[in-house]
């Protein structure tokens, strides 16, 4: 199946938090959708998820406008809200009937899901005793329970605690195997470790569409990290003067050094730093910059 988001823009009042989105998602990815708060990932989840209309655009599934195709599309909110006094059990059967599905089915199916999400021994259990991750892990088991293709999280370990991320990170590593996922967040170390795709938005626009490998790569720096004893400090206030150095970073004794060529230069480098009997502790050439990195840069520039 194939999730299409053709030019979607939403408007508040006077504030336009999606613009012109636009976006392919194909079965069998996991895709992460990043983006400093405000930027408007809650509110494309939500259109996606039919949940809000757009002013403009449309979101299709298999050529199907969405409204029509809810049933292949499972839902996690930011925020899971449910019956405090209601268990694991009777909160799925509840929202399993509201959606349309059969008793019998449900019956069937719910202990499968709480065992997938881990939630099997606490099924008895009232949801007002549950944990944020517990709580976590039934809004995934809920979004679930009507066997979608595409699977819609907004921010789904960002109020939680470590343990109970990781709890939802392992779970998600596991759904992915056999669902397709878009998931929004800021918190980059988690969407480096789940999503094989990013799609960075800022101010409702899309900035970036790319793998974490291309987008590395790219990034990629012509740089020699330097590490020297501390009686050789005055050379690193020299080198900025060589002609084939463009850029010099330094921290105490270390140096980040920008070269023009990293190839054609950084021997003609080392042989200045040898020349002048410095005292090297580390010379390591090349380099990326991280995922935050480049994320504070495009999210900063673009």
């Amino acid at each position: 199946m194939k999730l299409e988001i053709k030019n979607i823009t939403k408007r508040f009042k006077d504030k336009t938090a999606v613009n012109q989105f636009s976006m392919e998602i194909e079965t069998g990815q996991c895709i992460g959708l990043i983006g400093p708060n405000g930027a408007g990932k809650s509110t494309l989840i939500k259109i996606i998820a039919d949940i809000l209309r757009s002013d403009e655009g449309e979101v299709l599934l298999d050529g199907k406008r969405i409204s029509k195709m809810k049933r292949e599309i499972g839902y996690l909110p930011q925020y899971p809200n449910f019956f405090q006094w209601m268990t694991a059990q009777e909160t799925l059967l509840f929202m399993g009937r509201l959606s349309g599905i059969s008793k019998k089915s449900l019956m069937k199916d719910i202990p499968v899901i709480l065992r997938k999400v881990g939630l099997i021994d606490e099924q008895y259990r009232k949801v007002g005793t549950f944990s944020g991750g517990m709580k976590q892990r039934l809004g995934i088991a809920q979004a679930l329970l009507h066997k979608p293709s595409f699977i819609v999280m907004d921010e789904p370990v960002s109020a939680l605690d470590p343990i109970g991320r990781r709890e939802v990170l392992n779970l998600i590593h596991e759904i992915k195997k056999e669902t397709t996922i878009l998931l929004s967040t800021h918190i980059l170390s988690d969407a480096e470790e789940i999503c094989e795709r990013f799609v960075i938005i800022k101010n409702g626009l899309k900035i970036e569409d790319t793998t974490i490998t291309e987008l590395l790569s790219r990034n990629h720096e012509a740089v020699v990290n330097m590490e020297i004893e501390l009686k050789d400090r005055l050379w690193l206030q020299q080198i900025s003067r060589l002609p084939y150095v463009k850029k010099t970073e330094v921290i105490g004794n270390k140096v980040k050094i920008t070269l023009d060529n990293i190839d054609a230069h950084k021997q003609l480098l080392l042989r200045d730093a040898l020349d002048h009997e410095v005292d090297i502790v580390r010379f390591e050439v090349g380099g990326n910059e991280t995922l935050e990195e480049i994320f504070l840069k495009l999210v900063v520039s673009a």
